[in-house]
């Protein structure tokens, strides 16, 4: 495992100390978690917008025209 020294903003570093506390992990724990979790996040979103990149809206289009034109099923409306 590599070390990096990251500069915190002191406020980040105390929200940071408390949430650790809070879920019994270190301070490292946490930061290597959400660290963790927001580079996913972002891996997930370049891949939608890879993906909406090839899209084709027309063939999309098309498709939902085929859909047919009936009324919701009760409890799916949408809200008035």
């Amino acid at each position: 495992m590599s070390g990096f020294a990251l500069r915190v903003p002191e406020h980040i570093l105390t929200q940071a100390k408390e949430a650790a506390a809070e879920e019994h992990v270190s301070i490292n724990q946490l930061l290597v978690a959400l660290i963790s979790e927001g580079l996913g996040h972002r891996r997930g979103l370049l891949d939608l917008q890879k993906r909406a990149a090839r899209a084709d809206v027309a063939a999309a289009l098309r498709i939902l025209d085929q859909a047919p034109d009936v009324a919701p099923d009760e409890g799916d409306e949408l809200p008035s």
